[in-house]
C-alpha cells in the first residue's frame, strides 16, 4: 500500500488516499475514479510530499520500552494480587488501622492495605511502623 497526498487543481483542496500501488493509482486517475471529497472535481494531481522513512533504532527503543512497561505493569499486577489474597483492606483508614496494631499487642490481624498519605506514612515511620508504598495499577487503566 502507499499514501498519496493529492491535491484538487479546481478548489485546491489537500488530502490523503491509498493505494494498492502507484501503477494503480495511474490507472484509476485514467479511468476517472477519483475524486475531490470536497468539490467532486477529477482534476486531482499528486501533491508534493516527504517520504515516510523509519528509524530502526527509534522503532526497536520504542518497542522495547513498550515491553519493559508491560512486563512491569504485569509485575505490578501479580504483586496487587498476592496483596488482595493475603491482606485485609481497610480503605482510608490505614493509618488508624496501622497505629491499632502496632500499639495494642492482643489485636491479632494479618497484614493490612489501604490508602495513606505521604505525611501519614512518613509519621508512620518515625513512629516505628514499618510501611510499604507500593505503585497501584487500577484494572480498569489501559
Amino acid at each position: 500500500m502507499i499514501k498519496y497526498k493529492l491535491i484538487c487543481k479546481k478548489c485546491d483542496n489537500l488530502f490523503d488516499s491509498w493505494f494498492p500501488s502507484s501503477k494503480e493509482f495511474e490507472k484509476l486517475k485514467i479511468l476517472k475514479h477519483i475524486n475531490c471529497p470536497k468539490c467532486n472535481s477529477l482534476k486531482i494531481e499528486k501533491s508534493l510530499m516527504s517520504p515516510s522513512i523509519l528509524n530502526s533504532n527509534k522503532e526497536k527503543s520504542e518497542i522495547v520500552s513498550n515491553e519493559k512497561y508491560v512486563k512491569v505493569k504485569n509485575k505490578i499486577k501479580e504483586y496487587q494480587k498476592f496483596i488482595k489474597n493475603n491482606f485485609k483492606y481497610v480503605g482510608e483508614n490505614f493509618a488508624y488501622e496501622a497505629r491499632s496494631i502496632h500499639y495494642n499487642n492482643k489485636k491479632k490481624s494479618k497484614g493490612i492495605y489501604g490508602n495513606a498519605t505521604v505525611d501519614e506514612v512518613k509519621e508512620l515511620n518515625e513512629e516505628g511502623i514499618t510501611t510499604e508504598i507500593i505503585p497501584w495499577v487500577n484494572e480498569k487503566d489501559n
